[in-house]
């Protein structure tokens, strides 16, 4: 393990002591956000990012640790494990090197060269490979036609298979060109004759790109045409190497050979290297295309997690649709469901009068301050429906487009026919889209998150990896905003550091079973919940008005002694902490964090954070972000022109751009060409839900597309 973190240390740049103590951390279970927030003493303050780079480098180099081992004792199984080749084994920095070295010893289909040494022509091509001289008659000495080499060509032409193998699995050779093919190679792809109903993959039909500037969501593209047969896809070098190649191993020309070699050589690249070293190449930058469309996606998932909530609204939610209707319930200001009904202001019906009748008479009785729109199929009619009945009742409430996004996944899941087991699918998704507006978190985190559809190209990358990285996103986002012990779903819980589904189960049902949770302390009598588990999991879950006032902040209880001497020497007690909320940053200020640490022997940083926790007291992290824009009023695409400014929320944030909801039936996108001058990664500048100042460049409407000039 030594070892093991030296190098960890070495690639990532950061002090051996803090990657040692991390390492120790992880290696016992700690999770990534428990020992961001609470171990920032023992990391010397690495923050998640760090902590997650250390983690992924841990098991690659634990993955690779494994594949020596595994390709070690292969080799030595076959007894051609020499002490050179186990130390290059031994002495490899990647997966790919391992590989490379395993290659000649892999048991593959009987291959031309391994029939041409079952023939006895081994000798002969080493001699051919080196000689300087040609001898005719040393040739002709492997001829056997018992081996059916019944000439001297023929055993010439076995030697040549030989030699083209070897070529091809020289490790010089591959690494050479693998590395020409990554930095200076081109993709190509050109239609095929099948059909492309839809012209998704038109700019692709003659296309031609250098590798190394290719974007990620260009890699994902042409790969899924070519599987989809509509594209044919190649990696070309634009410049002959093969010379490079054979001089790279000492096949050069003053050899007696060489003819047959170059022979042996172009028959190499053609039929052996090449084709190996593209599929290495299509597989290395499938992956990283794939890594970086899994972090746009996990980026954008962490985004609209972290939408502020409207907190206690009561709220209207519309799923819309045309022939079936628009779903309507309502629920109360503490998320409690209330009424369902359907109306039908959307064609074929456009019943906008017995619509209206019963949606202005939900709002009255039910108290409704806004209402949370579905943005699927039928949106904008029903949005201009809702925009209309505002202005024309006079009525007192307002309206958001809000993501259904994995709402038809929620309505048909175990979790939704537990909630809702009298409700239909679509009135249980107009119950989530009602609710996601008091706290999108809380709703979210009963859908899959692989099935929330932000990002890019989500169905073309490892599912697997998707859903890693996702969860492990989720499970930040949670961490960081905390739970409330006594109204936290189970489907929140099960994200807290320390905790799993089970636990989180047991949580909800001790609850039921014994009532409201007065300390965290009782979390230890619930079953399942030992002290490590504790340990990870009480500082994320908070308890107001309990018996102890420590328990509603952010204060890890192994840190109430150093909370009451910082709360002591600014003349508070625990119990003030909420009641004089607003004076605490002032009064705070004056704690010597550094004498204190001293004094009493804490560590200075533990000091610090713990000030910093009870300077806000139980506040939400997503209470100080951009509130969601409300709206009272609806546009049409017809009513935009060039050079119009609007106020619009982003969607979604992909790496060619970002798209925002400006009022209209479709999303603008803002290509990043139109974000300012130096922005190459929109993400850098943009989020889901973010509120956005944007300029109309461009209106298409036969397509369907409005072109979007950032402005602020």
């Amino acid at each position: 393990m030594n070892e093991i973190v030296l190098e960890i240390a070495d690639t990532l740049g950061l002090p051996r002591w803090k990657v040692e103590n991390a390492v120790e951390l992880l290696e016992e279970g700690k999770t990534i956000p428990f020992i961001a927030r609470y171990r920032k003493e023992k990391t010397g303050e690495l923050n998640e990012i760090q902590l997650r780079e250390i983690a992924d480098t841990l098991d690659y180099l634990k993955k690779l640790g494994n594949r020596k081992e595994e390709v070690l004792r292969l080799i030595e199984e076959k007894g051609k494990l020499t002490e050179e080749l186990k130390a290059s084994i031994v002495q490899a920095k990647t997966l790919q090197v391992v590989e490379d070295l395993y290659l000649p010893y892999k048991s593959k289909k009987k291959t031309r060269a391994d029939r041409a040494r079952e023939k006895g022509l081994q000798p002969l091509a080493d001699f051919i490979r080196t000689s300087k001289t040609r001898n005719g008659e040393f040739v002709s000495g492997f001829i056997n036609p018992e081996f059916e080499v019944n000439t001297a060509e023929e055993a010439v032409e076995g030697a040549l298979d030989i030699l083209a193998e070897d070529f091809a699995q020289d490790l010089r050779i591959r690494e050479k060109l693998r590395n020409e093919l990554r930095k200076k190679g081109i993709v190509k792809s050109q239609k095929t004759d099948n059909e492309d109903e839809r012209s998704v993959y038109r700019d692709y039909y003659e296309f031609s790109q250098p590798i190394d500037r290719l974007a990620a969501h260009r890699v994902l593209a042409v790969f899924r045409g070519e599987r989809e047969e509509i594209l044919k896809v190649s990696l070309e070098l634009p410049f002959p190497i093969l010379s490079d190649l054979k001089r790279l191993i000492g096949w050069n020309e003053y050899l007696a050979y060489y003819a047959e070699l170059e022979t042996a050589s172009e028959d190499s690249l053609s039929r052996l290297l090449m084709p190996s070293i593209e599929r290495e190449v299509r597989n290395q930058i499938s992956e990283e295309a794939q890594a970086r469309a899994i972090h746009v996606f996990a980026r954008n998932l962490r985004d609209l997690f972290m939408q502020p909530p409207l907190g206690e609204k009561a709220v209207i939610g519309i799923d819309p649709g045309y022939r079936t209707g628009c779903k309507l319930a309502a629920i109360g200001k503490d998320g409690a469901f209330l009424y369902h009904d359907v109306i039908y202001p959307t064609p074929p019906q456009n019943d906008y009068t017995g619509s209206a009748m019963k949606v202005v008479q939900a709002i009255n009785v039910l108290g409704t301050e806004l209402i949370s729109i579905g943005n699927g199929t039928g949106s904008r009619e029903t949005e201009q429906f809702v925009s209309k009945l505002i202005k024309e009742y006079g009525l007192d409430v307002k309206y958001m487009i809000t993501t259904e996004s994995g709402a038809s996944v929620y309505s048909a899941s175990k979790v939704a026919i537990e909630e809702f087991p009298d409700l239909d699918v679509t009135t249980r998704g107009a119950v989530s889209i009602a609710r996601r507006v008091q706290d999108p978190l809380a709703e979210y985190v009963k859908i899959p998150p692989e099935s929330i559809g932000v990002g890019m190209y989500q169905h073309d990358v490892n599912q697997s990896e998707l859903k890693k990285a996702l969860d492990r996103e989720v499970e930040s986002v949670v961490n960081l905003v905390g739970v409330n012990l006594n109204t936290a779903s189970e489907h929140l819980l099960k994200y807290i550091s320390g905790l799993n589904s089970r636990v989180a189960s047991n949580i909800v049902k001790y609850r039921t079973e014994n009532g409201p949770f007065s300390s965290r302390k009782q979390l230890l009598k619930v079953p399942g919940l030992g002290p490590k588990a504790f340990e990870q999991a009480a500082g994320f879950c908070r308890i107001l008005n309990g018996d102890e006032p420590l328990d509603g902040t952010t204060v890890h209880p192994e840190s109430y002694g150093v909370a009451r001497e910082i709360l002591g020497r600014a003349a508070l007690s625990p119990e003030e902490l909420f009641l004089k909320r607003e004076e605490l940053p002032e009064r705070l200020k004056t704690i010597d964090t550094a004498s204190l640490a001293a004094e009493k022997e804490f560590n200075p940083i533990t000091v610090r954070e713990v000030l910093e926790m009870l300077k806000k007291p139980g506040l939400d992290p997503r209470e100080e972000l951009q509130k969601p824009l409300l709206r009272t009023d609806v546009l049409s695409m017809e009513d935009l022109v060039k050079g119009m400014e609007l106020e619009g929320t982003v969607r979604n944030v992909v790496d060619f751009g970002a798209f925002v909801d400006i009022g209209v039936k479709q999303d603008g996108l803002i290509h990043k060409s139109k974000m300012g001058a130096r922005v190459k990664d929109p993400l850098e500048i943009l989020s889901v839900g973010q509120i956005v100042k944007v300029r109309i460049v461009d209106v298409d409407l036969q397509r369907m597309r409005i072109g979007l000039e950032l402005l602020n």
